[in-house]
């Protein structure tokens, strides 16, 4: 009977606190028309509307994830920091704890979060954490909110204030958001590791003064936030003014579109194709264990059977693709022909040889021994010595047809990178061939994790979709030798054929570049 009392005082004390919470919060709300309200200045979103021109010499403070953001669930962050940083276990027991980190949430946000941040970050070497620069800005700019966004953009200085460690948001909102500083919670480390827990804030007047200076204090400082702030604690309340932004609001806003994007996001890593919302995250781990069994199927099915065999199978079991090919047929000499393709998958190379119908060999640089081992088409290793890989191709070609791809490494993005000049000289007989793919739900390549994972992750989405464009013969007029040609213009010429043909832009960005960004190193494995 003391139990069922102890219970029920305790659901009413949940109940009274919810609902303080709530008036509290309608309050606000049906407050704003006043423009006053205790010492604060408070005013719709929709305020800001016609001062543009105020706005362009105006400091400003936004809050990330309650105004620039879209969406106002944090899981989906989290859960890219759990898999990416974390590995498959943390991610799953991060997704199983999140019902109650959403019930402890509703009596205590600031509890909810702490639990996220110590789940995701705990035991992690602060060294070797790049998902805030490698992963997570794909999906900031995927969620960020047009109307703010071109808001923000006018302002000559910006900050973004967020309740998320600064890991997580600083590069996203430095490089593609130009901000003057980023203030976040700081993650405590111990040995070089993360150990869940976040540094106590600074006092606001504090911080304002290190940013704009002890005259101003933030005095001039407008600033873009939401109705669930708590106020009382934040940046915020030493604005001149704080313009709210409603969920309603957010829901009509426009994703940004990639066009519009301040800087091209050309480069970034993770396996998860998908936003790890909780309910495709549960469909992600439903579909797993098919999932790897069908990529024991298809490569099987590749390894062994014929083309003209293999081909009907893979289409039956969602790998598919079209075929574009010139009228005019690039018939095969003695000498054999070098296809030369632009790099999105490992499994590349194998593609063109299907739609070739024929065997080819496949130069490749960095490649795990267990993939090349268990490659159907023979490949050639690549030692990035340019006489030795040189005499490598020239000798396959004289057996045979041979594919390169110039990039050097995978792009996952409508771009190309640039492409290395050693093919051109080693032959006239070039066939470029632009190659394209889709995926469902994992990305196959990576730039920090295992290689050798690289096909598993490919062949166990649901669906993948591969469009091989054969384009005509290079024209003699412009190869290296009858053409005279020098090979740094035959390379760009193709980069540039291969580009129109995908509507893909070019850039002078190379293998080393998107290793050095993404994963700290030179590609080397």
């Amino acid at each position: 009977m003391a139990g069922e009392i102890f219970n029920l005082k305790a659901l009413f004390f949940l109940f009274k606190h919810l609902l303080r919470r709530t008036g509290n919060q309608l309050n606000l709300q049906g407050k704003l028309s006043n423009v006053h309200i205790s010492h604060l200045n408070f005013q719709k979103y929709s305020y800001l509307a016609n001062r543009w021109e105020e706005l362009q010499n105006q400091p400003l403070l936004f809050h990330v994830e309650g105004a620039l953001l879209k969406s106002s669930s944090l899981f989906p962050y989290f859960m890219l920091v759990a898999f990416e940083a974390g590995g498959p276990i943390r991610a799953l027991i991060l997704f199983l704890l999140y019902p109650f980190v959403k019930l402890f949430s509703l009596v205590d946000e600031e509890l909810g979060l702490k639990i996220l941040v110590f789940v995701c970050f705990v035991g992690i070497r602060k060294d070797s954490f790049r998902a805030g620069r490698a992963v997570l800005p794909k999906f900031f700019l995927e969620d960020v909110g047009y109307e703010c966004f071109d808001l923000v953009m006018r302002c000559g200085r910006r900050v973004g204030v967020t309740n998320l460690p600064s890991v997580m948001v600083d590069d996203f909102l430095r490089e593609y958001m130009g901000v003057e500083a980023v203030l976040g919670r700081e993650l405590k480390v111990v040995y070089g590791f993360f150990v869940g827990l976040m540094e106590e804030k600074k006092p606001a007047k504090i911080v304002l003064n290190e940013i704009f200076g002890e005259e101003k204090g933030g005095a001039n400082v407008v600033g873009i936030g939401c109705y669930k702030m708590p106020l009382e604690d934040q940046l915020f309340s030493h604005c001149k003014v704080i313009c709210l932004v409603s969920e309603a609001e957010k829901k009509n806003w426009q994703v940004l579109p990639r066009e519009k994007y301040p800087k091209p996001l050309i480069f970034h890593d993770g396996r998860l194709a998908f936003r790890p919302t909780p309910l495709a995250f549960l469909v992600m781990l439903m579909w797993a264990p098919l999932g790897f069994f069908l990529f024991m199927i298809r490569a099987t099915v590749a390894i062994l059977l014929p083309y003209k065999i293999s081909v009907p199978i893979f289409a039956l079991i969602g790998l598919r693709g079209t075929l574009s090919r010139p009228s005019s047929s690039n018939e095969e000499k003695s000498r054999g022909i070098l296809y030369v393709c632009n790099h999105r998958t490992l499994l590349d190379p194998i593609y063109v040889s299907i739609a070739l119908m024929k065997p080819v060999s496949a130069a490749i640089y960095s490649v795990s021994t267990i993939t090349e081992r268990f490659a159907p088409i023979k490949t050639i290793r690549l030692t990035r010595n340019k006489e030795e890989d040189s005499k490598k191709m020239e000798e396959q070609l004289s057996q045979g047809s041979l594919v390169v791809c110039p990039e050097g490494t995978t792009c996952r993005e409508p771009y190309l990178l640039r492409f290395s000049p050693l093919f051109a000289e080693t032959t006239d007989e070039i066939v470029p061939i632009a190659v394209d793919i889709q995926t469902s739900m994992f990305y196959g390549t990576t730039a920090s994790g295992l290689k050798f994972l690289d096909p598993v992750f490919l062949l166990m989405n649901p669906t993948t979709h591969y469009s091989i464009n054969i384009l005509e013969k290079l024209s003699r007029g412009f190869t290296c030798g009858v053409g005279g040609k020098s090979k740094f213009e035959v390379a760009n010429y193709l980069q540039a054929m291969i580009a129109e043909a995908l509507g893909f832009e070019c850039t002078n960005f190379t293998r080393k570049d998107k290793y050095m960004i993404l994963a700290g190193n030179e590609g080397k494995i």
